[in-house]
């Protein structure tokens, strides 16, 4: 061991002086520790929060979302699916055709991302386990009975029913539920006509379906979106049985995500995009990043004001010492010599401030996703605030406390008359 670490180490952890200075110290060091902590933690629940609210978006966003590359609609008898399919990693191809539509119902209204999907969707994207209330059902035969007058008898027939699934909030604006038996109205402006009609049937198409029942998913989407049937929307839209406005792939593997968007992108050509979900929703990704940034900056300048607390220390200690430095002076240690057991001192309160506060920081985040210590509302998608820890964190906090520490340190130690 150096001498210049071993006098700094015995300056630090000597237990026969107590002294104000040696108080100082440790406040600095708890100081480290507790700003390193609140670093480690509050990144940690921040990841969880924003891995929460992707997983809600990924429940309603596709893995892969293939569109056109110019505009809105194509058949898929114009497209090679069994590439599609068969590409190494697709699980499942769904279609989907989506909207704005106008939703009526008495005297409620609301304008709404009509979307409709085949049956496949609902459980290929989780869609099916969001039920608020009610059931995933898009279409259903019921028997119908009416008096024939060619016969003369009561009849029974099979007829067809179409259904909605209403986003949380728009079922409430609405004022339905899953047990209404009063058909709901959609209404789509009439495509390839500039005409304005005098009436809704000149002006719209019109369709009716009944509410089966609510998805609670992220407020964005419980605001905004009516799923159906594709073939119901088709009819509405006017569009032929294999016309589409999307397809949303499936994977086996999200790991597969990569290559999989680019083996689907060669195949398909620069007559088609596609999309995963950072190119669905970019401006929420970025953000989301971007804030991330922020909140670690943020705390960054809360650590910097921990390690200011150096200052202080190491000056105190080394007004103190003026007698152990003119011993070591005398026993022939040059002046860089002894500036640098101040600095091994600095270091090593930084350093043990760090880990203690990283170490801490690791068990107080396992407890919380173990146990949920830290509750959240009743109303709340979860229980207690979620964690996420991620290995980068904890090195981007070691690396920027040290390098933190050690300019302090080495700042003050370099303008100390020694």
């Amino acid at each position: 061991m150096k001498l210049s670490t071993f006098i700094g180490r015995r300056y630090l952890f000597s237990r026969k002086e107590k002294t104000i200075i040696n108080l100082i110290s440790w406040i600095s060091l708890v100081g480290i520790t507790v700003s390193t902590l609140a670093l480690i933690v509050v990144m940690s629940v921040y990841n969880g929060i924003g891995q929460l609210t992707q997983s809600l978006f990924n429940v309603f966003d596709p893995e892969l979302l293939i569109e056109p590359a110019e505009g809105k609609t194509f058949h898929t008898s114009a497209i090679n699916n069994d590439a599609i399919v068969g590409t190494d990693g697709v699980a499942q191809v769904s279609q989907i055709v989506e909207e704005n539509a106008w939703l009526t119902m008495r005297q409620a209204e609301a304008i709404v991302q009509l979307r409709g999907v085949d049956e496949g969707y609902g459980a290929a994207c989780g869609l099916d386990t969001m039920m608020a209330e009610g059931e995933y059902l898009l279409k259903n035969s019921i028997q119908r009975t009416f008096w024939s007058d060619e016969t003369g008898e009561m009849e029974v027939i099979d007829e067809d029913v179409d259904f909605l699934l209403l986003g949380w909030n728009i079922m409430i604006k609405m004022g339905v539920n899953s047990m209404t038996n009063t058909p709901l109205s959609l209404h789509i402006p009439k495509r390839g006509s500039s005409a304005i009609g005098f009436t809704m049937d000149e002006a719209f198409n019109n369709g009716y379906a009944y509410p089966a029942g609510a998805f609670r998913i992220q407020e964005e989407i419980d605001n905004l979106y009516v799923v159906a049937d594709i073939d119901f929307v088709r009819r509405l839209m006017s569009y032929a049985d294999d016309e589409v406005t999307a397809l949303a792939v499936t994977l086996r593997d999200h790991k597969m995500l990569a290559n999989v968007k680019r083996e689907l992108s060669n195949a398909l050509g620069d007559g088609f995009t596609v999309k995963d979900r950072f190119d669905q929703k970019p401006l929420y990704y970025k953000i989301f990043r971007s804030e991330r940034l922020g909140v670690f900056l943020i705390l960054s300048l809360i650590v910097l004001i921990s390690t200011l607390n150096l200052i202080a220390s190491l000056s105190l200690l080394i007004i103190n010492k003026r007698k152990d430095i003119a011993t070591m002076r005398a026993l022939g240690m040059e002046r860089q010599q002894i500036r640098r057991v101040f600095f091994t001192e600095g270091i090593m309160i930084a350093l043990v401030g760090v880990v203690v506060g990283l170490v801490l920081g690791l068990i107080i985040c396992l407890m919380q996703q173990h146990f949920g210590i830290v509750k959240l509302g009743a109303n709340a998608i979860v229980d207690a605030f979620p964690v996420a820890m991620r290995l980068v964190d904890f090195v981007a906090t070691l690396l920027v406390v040290t390098l933190l520490s050690t300019l302090v340190v080495a700042f003050t130690v370099r303008r100390a008359k020694i």
